[in-house]
């Protein structure tokens, strides 16, 4: 069993308590090496599993409520000022911008792919009312090309022709990889040479990055998710889901 850097930080403290070892004002971390305190604290876990059960639990109670008030307090902001979602990322439909929906998608998963006929179709046909937004959200852990694909498709939005782009990714996902990327660079007469170097750029991964972290924020934890107008939700959605969602937004005006 090795224990985690942050689980074995928040042990210390018990330790301390448990084996009572600071003596002339010394601690226990100045007393034992790293791997006598390991050994300590894992000592105390095989003697003392309820009270180290109840201390995780409680420190990650305490970490989810914390999270829990930043989200509110991100989403309270989003409900204040829709527009807030926008940010330097591609967006299409309504120019008023006052029912804004962000898109959290990762263009490998599946369940975005059909999401995307969704929403393609709900913008159809009230492009005039909601401004969509695109927040990339690729989960590289399980999807191999969702970061190569983002960082392609940023590139694109840098010639100005990221939605074109964006549907090509969706409409043929089973198509992802290298070749895919430049021959759909190709077909939409993208500067090739710009397309390669803006994907390789430091600033493509920071803005991937960013739309990855303002969605932690919020509470993404899987594709797709959506927010419009600080309402959360996640899934697939149907067109009765979102005209419902928007109908309700128009109604609390």
């Amino acid at each position: 069993m090795r224990l985690q850097p942050y689980l074995l930080s928040a042990l210390v403290a018990l330790l301390l308590i448990v084996t009572s070892c600071a003596s002339s004002g010394q601690s226990a971390n100045a007393q034992l090496s790293d791997t006598q305190l390991e050994t300590k604290v894992l000592e105390i876990i095989r003697k003392n599993p309820q009270v180290i059960l109840d201390s995780v639990q409680s420190y990650q109670r305490a970490q989810a409520q914390q999270e829990q008030q930043l989200r509110d307090k991100v989403l309270s902001q989003i409900r204040q000022e829709p527009r807030l979602l926008l940010r330097n990322s591609p967006v299409t439909g309504s120019a008023t911008q006052k029912i804004v929906m962000a898109e959290f998608s990762d263009f490998e998963c599946p369940y975005c792919a059909k999401a995307h006929a969704v929403v393609k179709e709900f913008m159809a046909k009230n492009q005039n009312d909601v401004t969509l937004v695109y927040k990339h959200f690729p989960l590289s852990e399980i999807h191999q090309q969702a970061e190569p694909a983002a960082l392609a498709a940023w590139a694109a939005s840098q010639q100005g022709k990221f939605w074109e782009y964006h549907n090509a990714l969706f409409e043929r996902q089973t198509d992802l990889s290298e070749s895919f990327y430049l021959e759909q660079a190709k077909a939409l007469n993208l500067d090739i040479d710009r397309f390669n170097r803006d994907r390789q750029s430091p600033q493509a991964k920071d803005a991937v990055k960013k739309d990855f972290e303002l969605g932690k924020s919020l509470g993404v934890r899987g594709t797709p998710s959506f927010v419009i107008n600080g309402v959360f939700f996640s899934g697939a959605p149907t067109i009765n889901d979102l005209e419902g969602l928007v109908a309700q937004i128009k109604a609390g005006k």
